[in-house]
């Protein structure tokens, strides 16, 4: 299914509106698309026998606590700086975030991109710059060009601490713990490093449909119906051919494998999961800065329902905290903080 006109389009947002068949859940696996979803009003589009659930796509909605603790204990030594994307500095550990210890003197740093870094730490060699490396494939080809970048140019003050995921494990286990998930929106930004490839096994396994999209509202909404009528059957639909195929981005997948392997991690919402993340390999251990051991507790808030949002069990108003204790302005769990995360929406555009 590739359709490009409006009257196609119309077409297919009449037969997602009117839809009378089986109830069904979808869900999307995207930060991108959750935000875009929700800034579209997709959701109110649909028939009421069709529901969208978030899954566990944005990177930082899925950062245990015990990794921004990690963060903030690393920031008490002043000659480190920690250098962050944006969005990570409002997530709290179990008492503080990155923000608030900048406010009370710690060397943090927001920046948009690993090679930001590496200018700075070239032209301040006394410092020691430590990068809060969270996401999944798409970033961690990024941090292995900047470790490339890093070892060719002899840089010897820069470290990271990981956090790193991987798609198909996290949407294997949605499969196996959540039932009723109908079909997946895959996520666009993945696809292109990895290609379509890696939701073949996962679609046979479970026969489940997948559709991989882009970030429009148009290939959004021919994703959702592909999905719906594909339901049942192992089935790849890919909308988003101009930079996804099947096999992706091989460079980059090699050049992430020559610097990352597989390991165990432990996600916020679903607890440890086997090989669903990327560590350091042993020979560039140097360049870690402690992240092993970084195990889940979220105990610190027992009301915060974003473990339950992540794995698609709640919706976010469902939760007693959201829109009352829980704000944009006052985050209480991380789904709230970042501009992808699902309660964020939610409130942004008050879905109920």
């Amino acid at each position: 299914m590739c359709i490009n006109s409006e009257k196609e389009i119309d077409f297919l947002k009449k037969f997602l509106r009117e839809y009378n068949g089986p109830q069904i859940k979808l869900m999307e696996v995207c930060g991108t698309h959750t935000a875009e979803i929700s800034h579209c009003g997709i959701s109110d589009m649909l028939s009421p026998r069709i529901s969208l659930v978030s899954g566990p796509g944005c990177p930082v909605c899925v950062t245990v606590t015990s990794y921004i603790d990690k963060l903030i204990s690393l920031s008490d030594d002043r000659t480190n700086i920690i250098v962050s994307f944006g969005d990570m500095l409002h997530v709290t550990g179990k008492n503080m975030n990155l923000k608030d210890v900048k406010v009370e003197g710690a060397n943090v740093l927001m920046v948009y991109s690993p090679m930001d870094m590496i200018k700075l730490a070239i032209q301040n060699p006394t410092k020691n710059y430590i990068f809060a490396a969270v996401g999944f494939e798409t970033t961690t080809a990024a941090y292995a060009m900047a470790i490339d970048e890093i070892i060719n140019s002899n840089i010897n003050n820069i470290k990271f601490l990981t956090s790193l995921k991987t798609m198909p494990a996290a949407i294997d286990w949605v499969c196996k713990n959540q039932n009723g998930i109908d079909g997946f929106l895959a996520p666009g930004h993945v696809s292109v490093v990895t290609g379509y490839q890696i939701y073949i096994p996962i679609a046979k396994k479970y026969q489940l449909p997948f559709a991989v999209a882009g970030f429009s509202g148009e290939q959004l909404i021919q994703g959702i119906a592909s999905l719906v009528l594909n339901k049942g059957k192992a089935k790849i639909t890919n909308l988003y051919r101009s930079v996804v195929t099947e096999k992706g981005n091989e460079a980059a997948q090699a050049l992430t494998l020559k610097y990352f392997e597989p390991c165990d991690a432990s996600w916020r919402g679903f607890g440890e999961i086997e090989r669903s993340g990327m560590k350091l390999r042993h020979e560039y251990e140097k360049f870690d800065a402690g992240s092993s051991n970084l195990y889940l507790d979220e105990s610190h808030n027992p009301k915060c329902c974003c473990a339950k949002v992540l794995t698609g069990e709640l919706n976010p108003n469902q939760c007693p905290l959201f829109g009352r204790d829980c704000t944009p302005q006052n985050q209480q769990g991380a789904c709230m903080v970042s501009r992808e995360g699902t309660c964020y929406n939610y409130f942004i555009n008050r879905r109920k």
